[in-house]
């Protein structure tokens, strides 16, 4: 027995706070539990009431003469803490709390709230809640609708998390026009006790779930929440999740705020956590349920097994009886990441063979609006079998000929014996309604528009490359976490938070990262002889903690020949330096070797409170501004997740040897946001960081910091040291 068992599959249920008064929360929630046929035995507790619906009502929860494994409260926050301290005296085992004004009210609700978390914690018990709509499990073993919801939704096996309670009624009404079932669903709203990563992990394991579909406010853990989920959509059973995220815009963010009391995220910080974890995000509430049936989509083997049915590859072909469709489904085929699969000769010949003259034989194959059922079968049987192909989308438009039903049977009888997905549009309602439902009641995926079943082949494919990914070895670093500790405390202690760059580069040089001969002019004369020192050519750049971006301030000149070349540089710098800012500190100069020639790229670091450093990684210099190609990820690192950064920026082709350009060294920049993670991590003190640009030169040749800066916050925490990731 799993502990959230006695919330979701109780023997007997408690609703404390129950009325007699219809259309009270307190009477809907006991009427939605007795009405929806729920197989334990149901207690309604009201010190004045004597029955409620026809149901012998009780004082208290001690007057209740046996034992009771859930309580639903539907009480003010006070009230709510005494059913709580009843409940932990009864031995209850779960509780879900409806009601509202605790913790998003703040003041005394978030006190009570405090309270009941921490009573519930020392006697064991789960708590879903407080403001939430309820649970439901409609699945025929319990059938408990503990919610204000009066739709008791079908029994299937996709389960729905939402901390928005107002969302889940309008995800229940979508669920029975598209005759999706659920096997839980849960409204977690304060997440007081129980939040995301306790049901996921309870889902997980729930033999009724195979898809789990989620909307999310805003997430209290990071890299907790990663490690696990990604065991969850990675590991053994491989459970595919589904999220929306509210807030992606600013205004978004406001109303998520204040729906829940709490701050939306930074968006590039559930992206990083959503990409890590193998979470799937998508985009509305028809994104949800598109995608979650090809994710239901099973098949059984021979032997037995029952296995999902995902593409090895992204090559589709298409099967059509209208052109403009087929031409629709290419077009999102194609933005999908996916491609038009190429026939072989012999798949070319086949089909030939079983089509009219006027049909194309190429992708997307055209069989003509009169196609009959036996002309779909031939086609989509010929386009499986090709080794070229990973997968097929077959589109029906209804004509007067058009067999629906039997076009849905001859459909299901060639996906039942190959192993590559099938996904099907009839476009229509009333017309193709009787192959729909053939097709839904044997579990094929079946949409009403060719864009739709694209789509969701490309999040399908997705999801396969997830599971498919490489594992390389982890680099072996070797870093020198002390010292780069002692620059920090010395800095710290002269109460400083931004370091020159002096100190950034030898902070960068502990953890692997090559600089550049640097030297400081605090003199014109002095610039000249460094200079001089240091070789020819050399850049120039101004030194101020008040100066974060020097290229505004004209302080920065590079390409310097000569002597007199630097100590005219070394005026230029000072006066436009002054002009910029007249009241800040100048330290001096900064004399620097020029690097070698090599692709600009950006390094950074932003740490958010809960979920830690945010690596960026990206092309720098001023395309960072102009492009936003960029990438992200939450520390800490490792070999394949750096690995993945680099690969997804847009301008990867210019690192990989883009029209005879030499290849970048690639794997360098891995290693350098490995060490970044692993300097970040080690020393919590690191606020903020950006190394642009950072010059990787060829292939083999390694990377130069040509720039840097770093925040600093004196945080007080121990620091450990990771060495090998």
């Amino acid at each position: 027995m799993h502990e959230l068992d006695a919330i979701f599959s109780p023997d007997s249920v408690a609703v404390v706070g129950a009325s007699t008064t219809p259309g009270k929360v307190g009477h809907d929630i006991f009427k939605n539990i007795l009405r929806g046929g729920f197989t334990g035995v149901l207690y309604p507790v009201n010190p004045g009431a004597r029955s409620i619906l026809s149901v012998r009502a009780y004082p208290s929860l001690e007057d209740i003469p046996d034992s009771i494994d859930l309580v639903i409260i539907i009480l003010p926050p006070q009230q709510a803490l005494k059913a709580v301290q009843q409940s932990v005296q009864k031995g209850v085992k779960g509780i879900v709390i409806v009601s509202a004004g605790f913790r998003e009210v703040g003041g005394e609700g978030l006190e009570v709230e405090n309270t009941i978390v921490q009573l519930c914690r020392d006697a064991g018990i789960r708590l879903i809640g407080p403001n939430c709509l309820g649970v439901i499990n409609p699945i025929s073993d319990t059938r408990l609708n503990a919610s204000f919801s009066t739709r008791m939704p079908a029994a299937g096996n996709i389960s729905f998390i939402s901390q928005s309670g107002a969302l889940c009624t309008s995800v229940l009404d979508v669920a029975a026009d598209r005759d999706f079932g659920f096997s839980k669903f849960i409204s977690i709203g304060n997440k007081a006790d129980v939040d995301e990563l306790d049901l996921l992990e309870y889902l997980h394991e729930d033999p009724e779930t195979d898809v789990i579909m989620m909307y999310i406010e805003e997430l209290r853990k990071g890299p907790e929440f990663i490690e696990t989920v990604k065991n969850i959509t990675a590991g053994y059973k491989r459970t595919p999740i589904l999220a929306i995220k509210s807030g992606r815009t600013t205004a978004g963010a406001a109303a998520a705020s204040s729906h829940t009391g709490s701050l939306a995220g930074s968006e590039a910080v559930y992206d990083a956590i959503f990409e890590q974890s193998g979470i799937i995000r998508v985009e509305s509430i028809n994104d949800l349920f598109d995608f979650a049936g090809v994710f239901t989509y099973k098949q059984e083997s021979k032997l037995g097994k029952i296995s999902r049915k995902v593409p090895a590859g992204n090559r589709v072909a298409i099967v059509t009886n209208a052109g403009g469709p087929g031409i629709v489904a290419t077009d999102m085929t194609v933005s999908s990441g996916l491609q038009l699969a190429r026939f072989s000769e012999e798949t070319k010949e086949t089909l030939a063979s079983h089509l009219p003259a006027t049909a194309n034989l190429n992708n997307p194959v055209d069989i003509i609006g009169d196609a009959a059922q036996e002309r779909y079968e031939n086609a989509l049987r010929a386009v499986v079998r090709d080794e070229g192909v990973d997968g097929a989308l077959v589109i029906l438009t209804p004509q007067s000929m058009t067999n629906v039903l039997a076009t849905a049977e001859a459909v299901v009888k060639v996906a039942r014996d190959t192993p590559k997905p099938v996904l099907c549009c009839f476009m229509g309602v009333v017309d193709v309604s009787e192959g729909v439902k053939y097709l839904q009641k044997y579990g094929y995926p079946v949409f009403r528009f060719p864009e739709s079943a694209a789509r969701a082949f490309g999040v399908l494919y997705r999801y396969s490359k997830w599971l498919n990914r490489q594992q390389l070895a982890q680099f072996q670093l070797q870093h020198d976490p002390q010292t780069a500790g002692d620059i920090i405390r010395d800095f710290l202690q002269q109460n400083k938070t931004r370091l020159g760059e002096m100190d950034c580069l030898d902070l960068l040089k502990c953890y692997g990262f090559d600089v550049l001969p640097s030297r400081l002019a605090i003199k014109e004369a002095e610039a000249g002889d460094l200079a001089a020192e240091t070789g020819f050519p050399v850049a120039m750049k101004i030194v101020s903690e008040h100066i974060l971006h020097k290229s505004d301030a004209g302080g920065v000149l590079v390409g310097i020949n000569n002597r007199p070349e630097a100590e005219a540089s070394y005026r230029e710098i000072m006066e436009n330096a002054r002009k910029y800012d007249p009241k800040a500190d100048i330290q001096g100069v900064l004399i620097q070797k020029m690097a070698e020639p090599g692709e600009e790229v950006i390094l950074g670091v932003n740490r958010y409170p809960i979920f830690g450093p945010l690596i960026m990684f990206g092309f720098g210099g001023i395309f960072v501004e102009v492009f936003k190609d960029v990438e992200f990820r939450l520390a800490p690192l490792d070999r394949n997740e750096a690995r993945s950064m680099v690969r997804r920026i847009k301008g990867f082709k210019l690192l990989n040897g883009f029209r005879n350009r030499p290849k970048a060294d690639v794997e360098k920049i891995e290693k350098l946001l490995v060490s970044l993670s692993d300097m970040v991590v080690n020393h919590p003190e690191i606020m903020e960081m950006d190394i642009n640009p950072l010059l990787v030169h060829p292939q083999g040749q390694g990377a130069t910091v040509a720039d840097c800066r770093i925040i600093l916050k004196d945080t007080g925490k121990e620091r450990t040291s990771n060495t090998e990731r």
